[in-house]
C-alpha cells in the first residue's frame, strides 16, 4: 500500500513537495495552467496544517540551466491561484548554494518553488549527492508528480530513500482511478486508443485485454494495422515493421472476444496543411501519394455509438492531427461521445487532455490524468519506480 498524508503528522512541519508543473510556456507566460491548479489541494491541505512548504519540479528537458526554461513564470501563477506570495529566486539550480540559502530563510508557513530540477544534471542520473541536498530541505517527502512517477531521478525516487515519504492527493487520486481501470472496471469496459504508434501502447493493449470488452482505434496507429491486413493506406504513416504485432494483437482479442473496431473512412489529404484539399476515403483504399489524418465521418459516428453504452471509458491518444482543422472532428466527435457517456470516463495522455480542454469539455470528465507516459506505463502494468519507493518507509517515520 502506498503511505499516503493520512498516515503521517504534518502539522507544523517543513515538507519538500515534488510537483508536476511541467507546462507549457508561451513568451514567458504559462499556456496552460492545469497541472498547476492540480497540485492545488494538497499544497491547500499542507498549508491549513502549518507546514513550510518547498517545491520540486522540472520543465522541459533543459540540459543544463536554461533561462527559456526558468520556473519565475510558474511560481507567479501558482502565486495567483493559491491567493498568496510564492517564494522564488532564479539560480543555476535546486541545489545551488543561493537555493540551500534561500530555503534556509523560509518563514514559517511559506511556500518556496525553487528552480527547474534539470537545470542539474545530476537530476536524471538521480545522482545520491544531489538527492541528499535536496532531502535536507525537509522533514518529510510528499510525491504529487504522477507525471513523473515512471522516472528514477533525484528528486521523484531519490530524495524518497532519505526521507520518510508519503503520496499527496493528486497521486492518491491517479493511482486509485487507474488501479480501478486494471482490476475492477464496471462493464462494458469500452477503450480509445489513438496516437501515432502501436509500440507506444501495445503494453496498455496486452495488459487491459483480459478485463476490456471493446477497443476503437485511431491516429496513425489505425494504418499500421489496416496495412497488417493487406489495406491499401498511401501515403500514411505505418510501423511497417510492427505489421506481425498487429496481427497478433487481433488475433488475442478475437480468442478473448474483445472486438477491436477500426475507421472504415478516413479524412485524407497529401499534406498536413489546413490549406490542403481534404477528401474522406475507405480507409483500407487510400489513394497513392494520400495520408489518413482524422477518422472519417462515418468511423466517427460508429464511435460514438459504440461507446455510448459503457459503463466505463478509457481514451488515450487523439484519432487525428488535431491541432490542424479539418483533422480535428473525429477527435471532437470522441471528445464528445466521451463526455457525455453516464458511466465512468478517463481520459489520459497529453494530447488526449488537450483535445477535451480545447473542446470545452474538460469538466464533463471524470478524471483527467496528469501523466502521459506514467499512465502508460500504469496500466501497461510496469512498476512506476516514484510510486513503488512510497509503499513502505525506507527511513524511519517520526
Amino acid at each position: 500500500m502506498v503511505k499516503t498524508l493520512d498516515d503521517i503528522d504534518i502539522q507544523g512541519r517543513r515538507i519538500l513537495v515534488r510537483v508536476d508543473f511541467n507546462v507549457p510556456l508561451s513568451e514567458g507566460e504559462v499556456g496552460d495552467d492545469s497541472r498547476i491548479e492540480a497540485a492545488v489541494p494538497t499544497l491547500r491541505e499542507l498549508l491549513e496544517q502549518g507546514a513550510t512548504l518547498t517545491l520540486l519540479s522540472h520543465l522541459g528537458r533543459p540540459k543544463g540551466p536554461d533561462k527559456s526554461l526558468t520556473m519565475r513564470p510558474v511560481a507567479a501563477r501558482l502565486g495567483n491561484l493559491l491567493g498568496r506570495n510564492v517564494r522564488f529566486r532564479g539560480s543555476d539550480g535546486p541545489a545551488s548554494s543561493d537555493s540551500q540559502i534561500f530555503v534556509s530563510e523560509a518563514p514559517e508557513g511559506s511556500v518556496t518553488l525553487l528552480e527547474n530540477t534539470r537545470f542539474d544534471p545530476r537530476e536524471t542520473r538521480n545522482d545520491p549527492e544531489l538527492a541528499k541536498v535536496l532531502a535536507g530541505y525537509g522533514s518529510v517527502f510528499v510525491s504529487d508528480a504522477f507525471g513523473s512517477a515512471h522516472r528514477a531521478h533525484a528528486s521523484t525516487e531519490g530524495v524518497a530513500r532519505l526521507l520518510p515519504a508519503v503520496a499527496g492527493r493528486l497521486l492518491e487520486r491517479e493511482l486509485a482511478v487507474l488501479s480501478r481501470l486494471v482490476n475492477a472496471p464496471q462493464k462494458p469496459f469500452k477503450v480509445v486508443l489513438g496516437g501515432a504508434k502501436v509500440s507506444d501502447k501495445i503494453g496498455v493493449i496486452d495488459n487491459l485485454l483480459g478485463v476490456v470488452d471493446e477497443i476503437f482505434i485511431g491516429g496513425a496507429m489505425a494504418y499500421t494495422f489496416i496495412q497488417a491486413r493487406g489495406g491499401r493506406v498511401g501515403a500514411s504513416l505505418v510501423e511497417g515493421d510492427r505489421h506481425e504485432l498487429a496481427r497478433a494483437i487481433t488475433t488475442r482479442a478475437a480468442d478473448l472476444g474483445v472486438a477491436l473496431n477500426l475507421p472504415e473512412d478516413s479524412v485524407c489529404a497529401e499534406r498536413i496543411d489546413s490549406r490542403a484539399p481534404s477528401a474522406v476515403h475507405a480507409s483500407d483504399a487510400i489513394p497513392d501519394g494520400w495520408m489518413g489524418l482524422d477518422i472519417g465521418p462515418e468511423a466517427a459516428e460508429a464511435y460514438a455509438n459504440g461507446l455510448r453504452d459503457a459503463r466505463t471509458v478509457l481514451w488515450n491518444g487523439p484519432l487525428g492531427v488535431f491541432e490542424i482543422p479539418p483533422f480535428d472532428a473525429g477527435t471532437v466527435a470522441v471528445a464528445r461521445a466521451v463526455a457525455a457517456i453516464s458511466g465512468f470516463s478517463v481520459v489520459g495522455g497529453g494530447d488526449s487532455v488537450a483535445a477535451v480542454q480545447r473542446s470545452g469539455l474538460a469538466g464533463s470528465i471524470d478524471h483527467v490524468s496528469t501523466g502521459g507516459g506514467a499512465s502508460l506505463e500504469f496500466l501497461a502494468g510496469k512498476i512506476l519506480p516514484g510510486v513503488a519507493v512510497l509503499t513502505g518507509w525506507l527511513s524511519s517515520p517520526p
